[in-house]
């Protein structure tokens, strides 16, 4: 009878042990099982953008560029995260100097409405006025010149050209290495390919 009893509650610590290791193994499964894309991307965009999205959307549809919602937030991804009273950094375009620009509202309005005023100028090149959103309209006329559409290579060029030309350059700082690798220091020159990045994340929510 003991024997038996020993046996019974044997047998019921195994037949326990074994439903605990199969419970772990689907645990860890369930844990190491791969996140969605959209998860991934939504966590690469700051939720203070998203918070913004509203304000972006409705001027975009006040200036005409509703289609372009995504690349508008990834903008202000790039400029400031969605942090500060200028989230879209638009100051310069508005008055032509650094922090003018107190409210965020006024900030995304002038922001998107400078946007639509480099794309209507860039004739529907979307990247060509996302970069002149960095550089300034002048870029513009920069690539019209040269061959008409925007490429890095321009980009490069022309921040080249503005740095070594500036009255005075320490006014200006290499925030790339790439940048320092050219003596390109004027703007960001890989603006486009950063707004881009996360355009791509934020279309994929």
């Amino acid at each position: 009878m003991r024997k038996r009893t020993k046996k019974a509650v044997r047998d019921s610590m195994l037949v326990f042990l074994l439903l605990m290791f199969v419970f772990i193994v689907m645990s860890l499964i369930q844990y190491e099982k791969p996140t969605s894309p959209n998860n991934d991307n939504k966590e690469s965009i700051s939720e203070n953008v998203f918070r913004y999205q509203h304000l972006v959307e409705t001027y975009a549809i006040q200036y005409e560029v509703e289609n372009y919602v995504d690349v508008l937030l990834a903008m202000m991804m790039q400029e400031s995260g969605g942090r500060g009273n200028d989230p879209m950094q638009s100051s310069e375009s508005y008055c032509g100097q650094v922090g003018c620009i107190e409210d965020p509202e006024q900030s995304i309005k002038q922001g998107v409405y400078y946007f639509s005023q480099t794309l209507e100028k860039a004739h529907g090149d979307v990247e060509l006025a996302v970069q002149s959103y960095n550089f300034g309209e002048g870029f513009i006329n920069y690539v019209i010149e040269q061959n008409g559409s925007y490429s890095q290579e321009l980009a490069i060029d022309f921040s080249k050209e503005m740095y070594e030309n500036a009255s005075d350059p320490t006014i200006y700082t290499c925030l790339r290495e790439e940048a320092k690798q050219y003596n390109a220091c004027y703007g960001d020159i890989q603006y486009v390919q950063s707004v881009m990045k996360y355009k791509e994340a934020i279309s994929s929510n």
